[in-house]
């Protein structure tokens, strides 16, 4: 901290944050009254430091230089995220990566689920929604990182594809009904799959984009955070995941000019990946079990239903 931003900003308290399951992160107030946050990029206290380990470098989506690359990407397009102070990746003294960024003091987006005032609900997802529209209005013809080294070709949805076949392997060792109609499941991906056209223009996506990873400071503006998995991709895959987040509120947020077929594609494919990320989390001795059992059981269920099973 004395190093960063002096000699007078003494460290009076470090305390974690709980809620994320890719970095650490922790809240440090200074004796003088400044308060910041620090992110701390560790493979080892990763609950997917198995997936990310067999990542194509090119398609991961965790890792401080992303952070970095999309911190800057967003505040150049106006898009509110805190702000980066400073980010070491020397791996000297530490073999990871950490940095320091703005605190913002305010609540995460689903407090407002259950606000008593609609008049600031309205505020608060209007925002939001203005917010992601101008996000996804960042256009590129090709899907990847902002500054991704290879061009990549072909249809960005296939990586999907291979994702679902493998989330569906491992939720058929661990739950029955899974197993018992994987290849109907399977089926289904395909026939879905089959039915997307390609094209060549990408919005740019924050990637993961719930309630949770959106802060909304005092005065109701909303942050984006978490945001190293941000790309230009398809706005469907985005928009389908904000379905299922943000429920009722997904009206404020609705785009009436998204493809069905890709709308339809990615909400099947959530849901199997939401299988196999809450039982991941679950063996893996995530701290909230109850939240990972619950996200597995919803989703394995939503997913059989795409093949007629309740």
């Amino acid at each position: 901290m004395g190093k960063v931003f002096g000699t007078g900003y003494v460290v009076a308290d470090v305390r974690k944050m709980q809620g994320g399951a890719q970095k650490v992160v922790y809240k440090i107030d200074c004796s003088n009254g400044f308060t910041c946050v620090m992110y701390v990029w560790d493979l080892t206290m990763n609950y997917f430091q198995e997936e990310i380990e067999q990542q194509d470098l090119n398609r991961r989506s965790y890792g401080a230089d992303l952070f970095e690359m999309n911190n800057k990407y967003l505040t150049q397009q106006g898009i509110k995220t805190p702000a980066l102070y400073d980010l070491n990746q020397e791996r000297a003294r530490y073999p990871f990566d950490y940095g320091l960024v703005e605190y913002i003091d305010g609540l995460k987006a689903e407090v407002y689920f259950d606000h008593s005032d609609p008049r600031v609900q309205d505020k608060v997802f209007q925002r939001v929604g203005d917010m992601v529209a101008g996000m996804h209005s960042n256009i590129r013809n090709t899907f990847g990182p902002f500054n991704t080294s290879e061009i990549l070709t072909g249809n960005c949805h296939q990586g999907q594809v291979e994702k679902a076949i493998s989330d569906l392997a491992y939720a058929s060792l661990h739950i029955d009904n899974i197993g018992s109609h994987q290849s109907k499941l399977l089926d289904r991906l395909y026939e879905l799959e089959a039915k997307i056209e390609s094209r060549s223009r990408y919005g740019y996506i924050h990637g993961e984009l719930g309630p949770d990873h959106i802060l909304v400071n005092h005065d109701l503006e909303p942050y984006l955070i978490d945001i190293e998995g941000a790309e230009f991709y398809d706005i469907e895959y985005e928009h389908t995941f904000l379905e299922l987040r943000f429920g009722n509120y997904y009206r404020y947020l609705k785009n009436d000019k998204l493809d069905p077929n890709r709308m339809l594609f990615y909400r099947y494919y959530h849901h199997i990946s939401l299988t196999a990320g809450g039982l991941k989390l679950e063996h893996r001795g995530f701290y909230d079990q109850a939240f990972a059992m619950g996200l597995a059981a919803q989703h394995s269920k939503r997913a059989l239903q795409f093949i007629g099973v309740n």
